[in-house]
């Protein structure tokens, strides 16, 4: 179970142990890429120092945000809230996705032949990639050129700070969480047949493999083994940042609470059930998005669970007990405090009004590439838009998620600033 509650000790440590949290979600990242754009900008003015999260830890896009926080360290912070948003701004549909006319007619083959797991090479070296659907090269270039990896390790030392990035092992099945820092302490996770901790010097291959989306985009060789998006199995990095010793939680979520529905509404969603972008969509928020309210409800329930104990048995009740638990599964428990950043509006909905507003605009030169875009768009019910609001990289989209994510991180300023009272 990926939500658990229970966390190593550190021994001779003051204070609280930070940790910051990102999720995943493809476009949605832009979401998250506002919130810390506030975070770099306005906290430290509010609290009067930078933030300090001693753990940070990302899945999928969030695996991205995760590595640039940590590489960029080292730098001021207002260039590295410009920068964040200045990449996220700068994404058109026709950059990011290249396709030609022989792309779109591969299309087919790659979903339903058998030769799609490709065969290794003359050498008999296996391929750097498993291919997907769309050609992600762009958004590749975009991770190796604006994040600062030749300081990634040295910021780690320097602030003694750890990072986790996890992925899906595609052989295994299993979550596989990548560790890098001084203070890792991967005992917690031999009890956990599911999930393995590989502690090591994480770079851009594993962040890559990490963002990529199951069927869309190429799944990455590390080593002998191929990895895809965390979000599968880990989507929620709380795990690994609970085990890792976290008594403080800051999690940027990125899905907007369900609102409630009419009757139309439900009609609309019941017509649009065999449509394949709307099923696609749903499947992906499933997969991608939902984890993150299981892993809170869990957290919280331990936490509940512990405040009773110690309100019914007294202030000798956790320590007890955790003499017991670590015995038997490696760690203590003990109650953590959280924060949760969240949409404070649908981003599907967004999604499908930024798309009909981009494509009026959209290149002939492209066409191809509307052709996708308008594929993950076509019959699906107003404010029902979600496989496009994994998909629509383009500032059209990406833009108004920014500014959403500045102004919900706004609102919360006081909370968040909490956390490191």
């Amino acid at each position: 179970m990926t939500g658990d509650a229970w966390t190593p000790a550190e021994d001779g440590e003051d204070g609280p142990r930070i940790a910051i949290v990102l999720s995943g979600g493809g476009a949605r990242g832009a979401y998250e890429a506002g919130v810390l754009s506030y975070l770099l900008a306005e906290l430290p003015r509010i609290l009067g120092r930078r933030p300090t999260f001693h753990i940070v830890s990302g899945a999928s896009v969030g695996a991205i945000h995760a590595s640039y926080w940590v590489a960029s360290l080292h730098e001021d912070d207002e260039t590295r809230a410009a920068r964040l948003a200045e990449v996220w701004d700068s994404l058109t549909i026709e950059h990011v996705y290249r396709l030609s006319i022989g792309d779109l007619l591969r299309i087919p083959s790659r979903l339903f032949s058998f030769q799609f797991w490709p065969r290794p090479a003359s050498s008999g070296t296996l391929p750097d990639r498993l291919p997907g659907l769309l050609d992600t090269a762009a958004l590749e270039a975009l991770v190796l050129q604006h994040i600062p990896w030749k300081h990634l390790r040295r910021n780690l030392h320097t602030s003694g700070s750890t990072l986790c990035v996890s992925c899906t092992e595609i052989a295994s099945g299993r979550a596989v969480v990548f560790v890098d820092g001084r203070r890792a302490n991967l005992m917690p996770w031999q009890y956990d047949p599911y999930i393995v901790a590989r502690p090591g010097a994480i770079g851009a291959l594993h962040t890559l493999a990490s963002a990529a989306i199951p069927l869309f985009f190429p799944a990455v060789r590390i080593g002998d083994h191929y990895y895809c998006d965390g979000g599968l199995r880990l989507n929620t990095p709380l795990s690994p940042a609970l085990r890792l010793g976290a008594d403080r939680l800051l999690l940027i979520a990125l899905r907007h609470p369900p609102d409630e529905t009419s009757a139309t509404a439900d009609r609309a969603r019941e017509v649009a059930y065999s449509n394949p972008a709307y099923l696609i969509g749903k499947v992906l928020n499933a997969l991608l998005l939902d984890h993150v309210d299981y892993d809170l409800q869990h957290m919280r329930l331990v936490n509940s669970i512990l405040a009773g104990g110690e309100e019914a048995f007294g202030p000798e009740f956790l320590p007890k007990m955790n003499t017991i638990v670590r015995e038997r599964r490696g760690a203590s428990y003990k109650k953590v405090r959280e924060c949760v950043v969240r949409p404070s509006e649908d981003l599907g909905r967004l999604a499908g009004v930024a798309y009909k507003q981009r494509a009026r605009s959209l290149r002939p030169a492209r066409v191809v590439s509307d052709l996708v875009m308008r594929s993950a768009a076509h019959g699906v019910p107003e404010g029902e838009a979600d496989l496009l609001s994994y998909v629509l990289f383009d500032a059209t989209y990406t833009r108004q998620l920014i500014a959403l994510g500045r102004a919900d991180a706004a609102r919360q300023a006081d909370e968040i600033a909490a956390l490191f009272a």
